[in-house]
């Protein structure tokens, strides 16, 4: 048959029957009417222009392929290899089937002609609160918080809330043992709340719906929800109603790229044949599913983004007016399905902030309203504009029983010093368990976080990004014409050099100390500043010390060597060559990498007030074994060149070390390779600076300068 309209869309053959389907949805029933039964079927012809999905069982689930443009199958055979001769149910459609890129380019230019601009109007007034909290809650909760990782008393390696993915469990054994036992007796809203606002948290960001596509709220969209549980509560609602009373901003995280209960929606492949999983069905080496099969975006499209992903968030905005929305995975979508997600928020509602995990990409760093850094990051990568890291307590996002590796309070006290000092928010992670208690090994994390905030809040809270270098001793923020100095490393001198700042100190004290006594303080030059501070720190983790200056705060570039302590310049921190890329900032992966020609360099600005002998100790590790090479080191008026030999593997790291003896000036510390083998020089961590001796200009050892009479 050649002339194929709407009507006859897609023809079966069976034994005698022939049947002509049109664009729609066919359950087992329906087919059954059209004379259509169990029996093999000998063809499916399908007319160009359309597609047919097929399914193995009833009501569009189960093993499924999609077929497309004008085949004729005689023995249709899924990805799995299983023979689908006997078709349960089937969705016939008329996609406009393009190229993932063509699909991008056209919702790009849709957004950019339209919606986008209009919803950057908006922007500076929604971000307000946002930027002036910089510490948030965020919490993984759902019906998987039960087992706390395990799966019929087994371990489950990864995340806690991806055990349905980890174990290839399917829905039914999922709704058994998950679903039909979800009753959080101990769940007390007020509780959370206040634990949380006394952590010195500002907003509360808790998952409506997870990756298992169960949804934590009553959901009329799409009714697979809460109400399935013997738990018969709203605890979304009630959590907002406890964040109002306590006036805390709420929100949700919704996973919209991701959903292993849909049928039709990325990322089941162990009970669908559906792409975005672990078996990477559809998806070649280094690529992503909807670019090389463009062909099967239209099912995703049209019946999990359409019906439901987009009218569940919706339907989030309308009933609880959330302050945030949070997004995840987006790469299991083409940005246009992203796009499209983003438009009907803004129309909904464009006071909400968004985060920047929903849609990036084509040079955009973000068309939301900021971005986010690698899950469970320590050590933070460049990010312009507003962004925030997300770590957790331990290594799971879930509740999980097994997983003991929790981070003293005091980790998370400098990540987020590091983080306000760098223009971002910090949204901290908690799993409560499934019986709705918050885990007893994270309460005394909040309680000390907690506590230091007490004290120290004004140095976070509204603060900016700072204009100054990052210190030998620690980090610093910003706040109008004050600058908070967080002290990791206390001088036990008592002598605390400040460097790069410009301006005239018109008070300086401890943060900590309510009377606010004056320290004193002392010029060393134009730029760098001597404070006087007591012999022991007033906290063991970070002293914070306010310094208040004359006038709009004036910096001056380069890092400001310490004669007496040990200097760490962080890879993060350094200049790249284009092309070079950050690792994702967990721990063990603070790197640069990409560093795959001899054109190639990193560079670290760097002053010194007096000539110093110093012991440079370089870090790395090699991505392969067949990774070497030398570098030539250069610092000041010396060069030297050091062969970077291979490690063990990527994760074990080695040191080169050398020496070296720098005049006073600014100087550029500059690492180029000069023989590489492999495909990767080597992944640079860090650049440790010992001084080993500091002298005058006569070559005298160090006698310090009072330079307070200078000036401006």
């Amino acid at each position: 048959m050649s002339d194929y309209n709407e009507a006859s869309a897609v023809i079966i053959s069976s034994q005698d029957i022939k049947a002509a389907l049109s664009v729609g949805n066919y359950s087992l029933s329906r087919l059954q009417e059209l004379g259509l039964k169990e029996a093999p079927l000998s063809s499916i012809q399908v007319a160009k222009g359309f597609q047919a999905v097929i399914y193995a069982e009833d009501h569009f689930k189960g093993d499924s392929r999609v077929l497309n443009g004008e085949p004729v199958l005689e023995n249709i055979m899924l990805k799995k290899g299983n023979p689908l001769l006997k078709i349960a149910s089937m969705r016939v459609l008329a996609p406009s089937v393009l190229e993932a890129d063509d699909h991008d380019s056209q919702a790009i230019q849709h957004a950019l002609d339209g919606w986008w601009p209009q919803s950057l109007v908006n922007m500076e007034n929604r971000l307000a609160w946002w930027r002036e909290a910089r510490l948030g809650c965020f919490i993984h909760w759902g019906v998987y918080s039960i087992t706390g990782g395990r799966w019929k008393g087994e371990k489950s390696q990864g995340y806690a809330e991806h055990l349905m993915r980890a174990k290839k469990i399917g829905h039914k054994e999922y709704k058994e043992a998950f679903i039909d036992k979800f009753s959080p007796e101990h769940f007390d809203a007020e509780a959370w709340v206040r634990l949380i606002k006394a952590a010195g948290m500002k907003y509360v960001v808790i998952t409506a719906k997870h990756h298992d596509g169960f949804s934590m709220y009553p959901s009329d969209a799409y009714p697979f929800d809460i109400r399935m549980t013997p738990f018969q509560h709203d605890p979304l609602l009630e959590l907002k109603e406890a964040c109002a009373r306590h006036g805390m901003k709420y929100g949700f995280y919704y996973s919209h790229a991701f959903d292993w209960e849909h049928p039709d929606a990325p990322g089941n492949d162990w009970e669908y044949t559906n792409p975005g999983g672990d078996l990477r069905l559809y998806e070649g080496d280094g690529k992503l599913w909807h670019s090389e099969h463009p062909e099967l975006l239209a099912r995703t499209a049209n019946y999990y983004v359409d019906q439901k992903a987009i009218p569940q968030i919706l339907e989030l905005i309308r009933v609880y007016e959330p302050d945030i929305l949070w997004f995840d995975t987006p790469h299991k979508l083409p940005l246009s399905e992203n796009l499209k997600i983003l438009e009907a928020i803004r129309e909904a509602d464009d006071r909400v902030v968004v985060n920047g995990r929903l849609a990036a990409g084509r040079g955009f760093y973000t068309f939301a309203d900021y971005v986010n850094t690698a899950d469970r990051a320590l050590e933070i990568f460049p990010c312009e504009g507003d962004w925030e890291s997300i770590p957790t307590t331990n290594e799971s996002y879930g509740y999980s029983i097994d997983d003991h590796s929790h981070k003293p309070a005091s980790a998370f006290i400098e990540l987020l010093a590091k983080s306000a000092a760098r223009g971002g928010n910090m949204l901290m992670n908690l799993g409560p368990k499934g019986n709705g208690e918050i885990d007893e090994r994270d309460t005394p994390i909040l309680q000390e976080i907690g506590a230091w905030l007490a004290v120290n809040g004004d140095s976070i809270y509204g603060t900016s990004r700072t204009p100054l270098e990052v210190q030998q001793w620690g980090e610093s923020t910003k706040k109008a014409n004050k600058l908070y100095l967080h002290v990791f490393q206390w001088p036990k001198d008592g002598e605390l050099v400040l460097g790069g700042l410009m301006n005239v100190i018109r008070k300086a004290w401890l943060l900590s100390d309510q009377e606010q006594k004056p320290l004193e303080t002392k010029r060393l030059n134009y730029y760098d500043w001597l404070i006087h501070v007591p012999l022991m720190a007033p906290d063991s983790t970070n002293s914070v010390i306010a310094v208040e200056v004359d006038g709009e705060i004036r910096t001056h570039a380069g890092r400001l060597l310490s004669e007496k302590g040990i200097n760490v310049l962080r890879s993060f921190d350094a200049e790249v060559s284009q092309g070079m890329k950050y690792g994702d900032g967990k721990k063990g992966n603070d790197y640069i990498c990409n560093w795959t020609s001899l054109n190639k360099r990193v560079i670290w600005k760097v002053r010194l007030n007096h000539s110093m002998k110093i012991r440079l100790s370089l870090t790395y590790s090699t991505a392969e074994a067949v990774d070497a090479g030398v570098v030539r080191i250069a610092l000041g008026d010396e060069t030297m060149e050091k062969r970077v030999n291979r490690t063990e593997s990527p994760m074990e790291t080695a040191t080169l070390s050398c020496e070296f003896v720098i005049s006073a000036g600014e100087h550029d510390l500059s690492i180029t390779p000069v023989q590489m083998e492999g495909k990767e020089l080597m992944r640079l961590y860090s650049v440790t600076l010992a001084p080993l001796g500091a002298y005058d200009n006569q070559g005298r050892s160090f006698a310090e300068f009072d330079a307070t009479d200078v000036g401006d």
